[in-house]
Formats: structure tokens, sequence, C-alpha cells
């Protein structure tokens, strides 16, 4: 059975930092571009970036470039998303998707002071 399933999100003030985790199994996940993509209350899924299988080559939303950085572990089949100088408006449930589309359940990132 294919799973993706995401940790690590949570509550924390504007300035902070997260990193977020998805472990990955019944796939050859180092055959896999990923990407992490979030939904905001109310709001329709935003891509957020992307991974190529071997993790040598990135890109990200210019809405987090410079802040949030991916990488993957294929060796723990495990996709990270470290995000720095959090604001507000990354609020969202934070989702990871394969090049295929599976998607996890996603993990909560709430940014509050």
């Amino acid at each position: 059975e294919v799973q993706l399933v995401e940790s690590g999100g949570g509550l924390v003030q504007p300035g902070g930092s997260l990193r977020l985790s998805c472990a990955a199994s019944g796939f050859t996940f180092s055959n896999y571009a990923m990407s992490w993509v979030r939904q905001a209350p109310g709001k329709g899924v935003e891509w957020v970036s992307t991974v190529n299988s071997g993790g040598a080559y990135t890109s990200y939303a210019g809405s987090v470039k410079g802040r949030f950085t991916i990488s993957r572990d294929n060796a723990r089949n495990t996709l990270y998303l470290q995000m720095n100088n959090l604001k507000p408006e990354d609020t969202a449930v934070y989702i990871c998707e394969a090049s295929d589309s599976t998607r996890g359940q996603g993990t909560q990132v709430t940014v509050s002071a």
C-alpha cells in the first residue's frame, strides 16, 4: 500500500521555524520527484516546492523562496521541508505529493502570535 505520512507541523510565532517530514512507503521513493503543496483555510491547493528524484534539483514558489528548503533522504524514504522566517500567511495544511499525484493527509502549520 502506498503511504505518505507527514509530521512536524504545529503552532509557531511569526519569524519562527519548523521542519516538516514526510515518510514514504509502498513504492520506490527514489524513483519519484516529490513536492510539498499547501492548503490554507478557505483556499485552493497551492504548490510550494519540488525536488527531483535524486535530490539535486529544487524549485520553489515565489512566496517561499529564500525561506523554505526542500530536501530528501532516499535511504530513509523521507522528504523534508525546512521552513524559516515563517509568516502568518504560511498558515495552512502542508501536504507531500509524489509525482504520480499521490498525496498524504497533511500536517497543520499555524503561524500566529
